[in-house]
């Protein structure tokens, strides 16, 4: 016989060597880890991109407006940046103290928010913070009504 003892057949060197490397058959993962990763941090870098400043022009609305109550308590938010509750002008200071008056304490009540064109956007942020500090949660926008 021409195989030796303990040797496998078709192949050329025995099982018993000690110098036999063990054929693994585990996949290494570790590549594929790498490529996740920096898939991950591209995905993270460009999702902010594709949603940066979108210019959108929105349309005035056609919906008939909610009932308002008898006595509304409307705050306005004028060019020069006061504040009024009704008629009253004032500081944003005495913003809360004369809304307390003007709802008798009711903090549940709605509260109408209009503000001039010329107002930025991080004013009447801060006016809405101002409320929501108050205790007034309920605060509806007012603007002109768009339909024909």
């Amino acid at each position: 016989m021409a195989a030796k003892l303990g040797t496998h057949s078709g192949s050329p060197r025995g099982r018993g060597d000690s110098n036999d490397l063990d054929v693994t058959h585990e996949i290494n993962v570790t590549p594929f880890i790498d490529v996740m990763l920096v898939l991950l941090i591209i995905f993270m870098v460009a999702a902010p991109l594709a949603t940066v400043d979108i210019g959108v022009d929105l349309p005035a609305t056609a919906a008939e407006p909610a009932p308002r109550p008898d006595k509304p308590v409307f705050v306005t938010v004028k060019p020069d940046l006061t504040v009024a509750v009704g008629e009253d002008t004032m500081a944003r200071d005495g913003l809360a103290a004369a809304l307390a008056a003007a709802t008798h304490g009711r903090k549940d009540e709605r509260i109408y928010l209009r503000a001039d064109k010329a107002v930025s956007y991080g004013d009447l942020m801060e006016v809405m913070n101002t409320l929501r500090n108050a205790g007034y949660l309920k605060v509806a926008l007012v603007g002109l009504d768009g339909r024909s």
